[in-house]
């Protein structure tokens, strides 16, 4: 009988720190994984969201315009893209691309060389540097092949530091899009620049880091998608094909 009574009261006690002893909801889950992971990231890096996913139980790590995954203790992190098994759909990419998405509509277009091609319906915004070697490809071969399309560009100057001068003489030229051309296509320079003429190459170069652009050209669609790196005339008729439908 003794023994009985105190099995019941280890019982009893057992149970009442089960009820005690809640299951973290969501929310505690990810600020839990916020604080044991954004430390081990490195000096500035901040976590920008946390969020459950549909896939073996891993949680989205969201910094600036990257993924990595983490268990939901916070114990492991994963770097990678995660794939659908039985379709090989890159999930990762998709969500890379949901949110790299931009308003296009948002974007200073009077700060950029406006070049417009038969009707000019369709519409892109480029960002380009003038010593960008892929973005002269792009210019002599692919934008050389369209039609009926509005090429915003953006001189986005990264790449060494006469970027700035070489943009600055072609912005202030009596005519930007040949003064551009000239350059791009026939490696012909536009004459130097009046001192007093203004340019939007620092506010220009602002909204590229603002966007995480770390590379030219990149390419920015209608829908607000955007595409890294010099596209062939097929790849670009494609995409804004698909923006259409």
């Amino acid at each position: 009988m003794k023994k009985s009574k105190i099995v019941l009261l280890l019982l009893s006690t057992l149970i009442a720190s089960c009820v005690g002893a809640e299951t973290p909801n969501e929310e505690t889950i990810k600020d839990n994984i916020k604080k044991l992971v954004e430390p081990r990231l490195g000096a500035g890096v901040k976590i920008d969201s946390v969020k459950a996913t549909p896939y073996g139980g891993l949680y989205e790590i969201r910094t600036g315009g990257e993924i990595l995954y983490a268990d939901r203790s916070g114990s492991y992190l994963f770097s990678g893209h995660v794939f659908d098994a039985k379709s090989m759909t890159d999930l990762t990419k998709a969500r890379l691309d949901d949110i790299n998405k931009i308003k296009f509509s948002d974007l200073p277009l009077e700060s950029a060389v406006k070049l417009v091609k038969g009707n000019g319906k369709r519409v892109i915004a480029v960002f380009e540097d003038p010593n960008c070697g892929y973005c002269k490809r792009f210019r002599q071969q692919t934008l050389k092949e369209m039609d009926n399309v509005t090429v915003y560009t953006f001189m986005y100057n990264i790449l060494a530091e006469d970027s700035f001068d070489k943009s600055k003489n072609i912005w202030c030229a009596a005519d930007r899009n040949k003064a551009w051309d000239d350059w791009m296509v026939s490696g012909k320079m536009a004459p130097n620049a009046p001192a007093n003429c203004t340019t939007p190459n620092d506010q220009v170069l602002a909204l590229g880091q603002k966007l995480r652009i770390t590379g030219t050209p990149s390419i920015f669609f209608a829908d607000g998608s955007r595409i890294p790196g010099a596209l062939d005339a097929k790849a670009l008729e494609a995409k804004l094909a698909s923006i259409q439908q």
